[in-house]
């Protein structure tokens, strides 16, 4: 039995739950930088809920999405503000186990690696990311990797940095041992063995889509992991669109998501935590079940 490491849940959607303006194509971005304390109160909750690697609120902070909305002038302020919501979230817990992680994910949308750079465009920005993220990042997670490509990219410049790296690939809910790109997942993972991550989890997805292609990820001697989301479904999501048209599984309570993630706990799984719609009292559901377990 392996200790688990408890990652927080999903930011955005509960950020916009949570906030008072409208919402937008910066979606989570717009709240960094006009409600700040709500994502260091958040990531407070997290933390107290059992998380103990909570990660930047920099998903959609990328100079892709900032310029489409005539905001790149923001980016080193919106990447400052999220470090300084992390740090402020940790002291105010008084928890000194907690580590940030760095976030590296889609440049310009999620699911759609057919609208992404090329492989150079690709390294070059997330060396940006990398620098910007530094000086507050325990570890770097190359997250919601809808393609080989990008998820090469994103893992040249975070290893770069020097600190761990773990890389979350996200599957299709229908066709789970494929990437959204189409690419197989028994190929993607062994194109990107070469590299030398800590962990390879996958993310963003359906958890019964997770399930379902967990073999191919439990034959890695790495860490494995994962933290899905409780969309119904993803496909209504274009680039610059906000996120008004996704809806929320019913069928997702905190009980029933932690039955979800401790059978990964059970097939191998050491870092477990939730994306988009997994909020705190899914962590804390998670966090109680995994004690109970004897995983933490």
């Amino acid at each position: 039995m392996s200790p688990i490491i408890l990652l927080d849940g999903g930011m955005g959607q509960e950020l916009l739950r949570r906030s008072s303006r409208a919402i937008t194509p910066m979606w989570s971005a717009d709240i960094m930088l006009n409600e700040p304390m709500l994502v260091r109160d958040l990531h407070r909750e997290f933390i107290n809920s059992g998380a103990r690697v909570i990660t930047l609120n920099t998903y959609t902070a990328t100079p892709q999405r900032l310029k489409r909305e005539n905001h790149l002038e923001q980016l080193a302020l919106l990447h400052r503000l999220a470090m300084s919501a992390a740090q402020e979230a940790i002291d105010l817990a008084q928890c000194n186990d907690v580590q940030i992680a760095g976030c590296l994910p889609p440049l310009i949308a999620s699911y759609r690696p057919d609208v992404s750079l090329s492989f150079e465009d690709s390294l070059a920005t997330y060396r940006c990311l990398v620098e910007l993220q530094s000086p507050a990042s325990d570890l770097f997670i190359c997250e919601t990797m809808s393609s080989i490509t990008e998820a090469r990219a994103a893992c040249t410049a975070a290893l770069e940095s020097g600190k761990p790296v773990w890389l979350a690939l996200t599957v299709s809910d229908d066709n789970p041992e494929q990437l959204r790109s189409g690419e197989s997942l028994k190929d993607a993972l062994q194109a990107l063995e070469s590299f030398d991550t800590q962990a390879t989890l996958l993310n963003c997805s359906q958890p019964e889509a997770i399930s379902a292609c967990w073999p191919l990820l439990s034959a890695k001697r790495e860490r494995v992991g994962a933290y899905a989301n409780g969309f119904v479904s993803v496909d209504s999501l274009y680039p610059g669109d906000t996120v008004e048209t996704l809806e929320m599984r019913k069928d997702m309570s905190p009980q029933q998501y932690a039955e979800h993630a401790v059978s990964w706990a059970k097939r191998g799984a050491s870092i477990i935590g939730g994306c988009c719609e997994i909020g705190p009292q899914h962590i804390k559901a998670l966090h109680s079940r995994l004690c109970k377990e004897g995983y933490i």
